[in-house]
């Protein structure tokens, strides 16, 4: 949308007004972002929860393969599943050290 400038001195000066962009199903992009990761959180999807870049930091020697990443994080999972059903037989809503 243009907008004429509000002085008159300067008639050939106009200037595009920038405006958020608003899809149909509305909210920012960040939130829709958010609400997408949340979903797939909930799901299981192949978001993973270890970080790439710090396990392939954590590696001095080695390179690290495509499928280290998947299987890793399919160990994290279970331990944190396992680590989570202990405490609960417990009678706990909290994780500790032990419980791995």
């Amino acid at each position: 949308m243009r907008v004429a400038p509000s002085t008159s001195e300067e008639p050939n000066n106009w200037k595009m007004m920038a405006r958020p962009v608003r899809h149909r199903w509305g909210g920012s992009m960040a939130a829709r972002k958010k609400a997408a990761a949340r979903k797939a959180a909930k799901k299981g999807s192949g978001e993973l929860i270890i970080s790439k870049s710090r396990v392939k930091a954590a590696t001095r020697k080695c390179n690290v393969g495509s499928e280290f990443y998947v299987a890793l994080d399919q160990a994290v999972r279970k331990a944190i599943a396992d680590a989570e059903a202990r405490a609960l037989a417990n009678k706990r809503k909290t994780l500790k050290p032990q419980d791995l």
